[in-house]
């Protein structure tokens, strides 16, 4: 019997939004390794620091790593070659002692290894192509109502969490928020692109000011990812 989540996923177009919430790392299942950054840890400024970049990265991240490996190895060691993905989607039946940890630090895994490649430095971030800006329009009215309703949502996002450009596969596109390290994919969305609103992601440069950052952070969206993701969303 498919579970909620599987029951969510096959509604959003089945293989299609699996296939797409797979495809994170040059078409390839994100398995429990780090991924290397397309771009050098300075390569954001002035809008993310070379620091934050790096912490984020290399501490931050491996943890999740880390953590998410060390409770699949005490008790379900047959997951650790599977991708990362399928156990955002199915951390409810993990056994209960780790089913916390599979969602908390598999979705922290899987959400930053989106997130590096949804950023690009200055001239390489691209702009939405025909396709995209048609749907963002019919969606949003275009550029400006999309970057006013995904800055609310980020702003509005209580604690820590993210934001998300998201489609359910039939080429329309909403805005989402999720809490801690949750995903669309848990909810049958397929995510086009996120922002980090942990304090992780912004404390060191911009402080307690969450709009700044947000403000900033929308220079560096790598809008050829998201064309690329938003066609292969509507390939099925």
């Amino acid at each position: 019997m498919l579970s909620r989540r599987e029951m969510l996923i096959s509604t959003a177009g089945g293989a299609l939004a699996l296939s797409l919430a797979r495809f994170s790392l040059a078409g390839q299942p994100l398995d429990l390794s780090l991924p290397a950054l397309p771009y050098a840890f300075d390569a954001l400024e002035p809008h993310i620091d070379a620091q934050t970049m790096e912490i984020h990265h290399g501490k931050h991240h491996q943890a999740y790593i880390d953590k998410l490996k060390a409770a699949l190895e005490a008790e379900a060691p047959d997951w650790l070659e599977k991708p990362v993905v399928e156990m955002v989607m199915k951390w409810e039946s993990f056994p209960e002692g780790i089913r916390n940890a599979v969602r908390n630090h598999g979705g922290g895994h899987y959400n930053h290894s989106l997130f590096w490649t949804m950023m690009a430095p200055a001239g390489q971030t691209g702009e939405p192509d025909a396709d995209l800006t048609a749907a963002m329009g019919e969606a949003f009215g275009g550029m400006d109502g999309f970057k006013k309703e995904l800055t609310a949502k980020a702003t509005g996002q209580f604690g820590s969490g993210w934001a998300w450009l998201v489609t359910d596969g039939d080429g329309k596109l909403s805005v989402m928020g999720t809490p801690n390290q949750d995903n669309p994919v848990s909810s049958g969305k397929l995510p086009l692109l996120g922002i980090d609103v942990w304090e992780h992601a912004y404390y060191l440069r911009y402080q307690n000011r969450r709009p700044a950052y947000i403000e900033a952070w929308l220079n560096v969206v790598n809008w050829n990812r998201v064309n690329e993701l938003f066609a292969a969303s509507r390939k099925g």
